[in-house]
């Protein structure tokens, strides 16, 4: 397992991060159990979660995802774990959540020490904002679209709540999730400006179906040394291959009208063509996708996720695939006949 610094921080964490989105609901505690020991013994040391898991979110289930961790994790040597949450933002529903979440003091207050007891540890080594508390086009949205403008707390105020969090050793960094290059380029002045803590990480969704990373955001990742936790690397596990066959167990025909950005227009070939090039060059479609993310330059580490054992340890066999370039190449021709299909 091959290990990377994220930007400037002390985090070095495994090129592979286990994803836990499915631990109360497709999974149970037995179930999330025998995955975290299975990552840890394939040296995996980094560990994504967010408040709001399971998904699809649901009032009875919410926090779920975070107590099975925190289960796992007392009996664990927290010191050698990498753990990342996230607090929730607007504009998704949610009024479980805090009755309604926002990114502002009493409630980011309020989400940390709800997960921090969930989780069973005193600090997070990373805390992600889940997506900006401000208006932005989000989860298949590509547009911004200035009508919906909403009253949204400063960055600056964010930053200073989460620097006092940082000062009272609740969290050790903070990170970004499904941002905009403007969101994380002011994220960055403002914590410059104002001598608040650098985000050291942007958590967004990158595969083959969904490059858009590459157009703008990259650049800033680059110049700022911020590093990309790659979340979707599987589309939803359209790239897997499994949803060109009718009938194909898993969460987008269990839970209908999940995961809409994947049913769009051209994924469909898009994963043909990908399928059938993974295995023309002897891979299985899903090694070729998680390795494609993998070897980007900008990723500092992969967020995979499963159901069952037997797709984890397929996930975790993929770090050990090298792709060529001519097999890049091949990968980046169909990219220009079905570029970002699913955005």
């Amino acid at each position: 397992m091959k290990f990377n610094q994220i930007g400037d921080s002390e985090l070095v964490v495994s090129e592979l991060c286990l994803g836990t989105m499915t631990f109360g609901e497709q999974n149970l505690l037995a179930d999330a159990k025998q995955q975290l020991d299975y990552a840890i013994s394939r040296d995996i040391n980094f560990i994504d979660t967010a408040e709001m898991y399971p998904v699809p979110p649901r009032a009875e289930t919410q926090g779920r995802t975070e107590e099975y961790i925190g289960q796992w994790l007392r009996h664990q040597q927290r010191e050698k774990l990498i753990i990342a949450s996230k607090v929730t933002g607007p504009a998704r529903g949610f009024e479980w959540i805090r009755g309604g979440p926002r990114i502002i003091r009493q409630q980011i207050e309020q989400a940390i020490d709800a997960s921090l007891k969930r989780l069973q540890t005193d600090y997070l080594d990373l805390y992600q904002i889940h997506w900006p508390d401000r208006n932005v086009p989000m989860f298949g949205q590509s547009h911004f679209n200035p009508e919906n403008e909403r009253e949204a707390e400063t960055i600056a105020e964010q930053l200073k709540v989460f620097s006092e969090l940082i000062d009272a050793g609740k969290i050790r960094y903070l990170g970004l999730s499904n941002e905009t290059p403007w969101g994380l380029n002011k994220f960055l002045s403002v914590a410059s400006e104002a001598g608040s803590p650098r985000i050291i990480s942007i958590q967004n969704a990158f595969n083959l179906l969904s490059r858009e990373f590459e157009s703008g955001l990259s650049e800033v990742c680059y110049h700022e040394n911020v590093g990309l936790l790659a979340y979707s690397p599987l589309g939803f596990g359209y790239l897997s291959g499994k949803y060109l066959k009718p009938g194909a167990t898993g969460r987008v025909n269990k839970f209908p009208g999940f995961a809409q950005r994947y049913s769009k227009v051209n994924v469909g070939e898009a994963v043909s063509e990908y399928s059938k090039l993974a295995r023309n060059a002897g891979l299985t479609p899903t090694a070729m996708a998680l390795a494609f993310v993998r070897q980007k330059w900008f990723v500092s580490s992969t967020i995979i996720g499963a159901t069952n054992l037997q797709q984890l340890e397929e996930d975790i066999d993929s770090g050990s695939v090298c792709l060529s370039e001519d097999l890049i190449a091949e990968i980046d021709y169909i990219h220009q006949r079905f570029p970002n299909p699913a955005p």
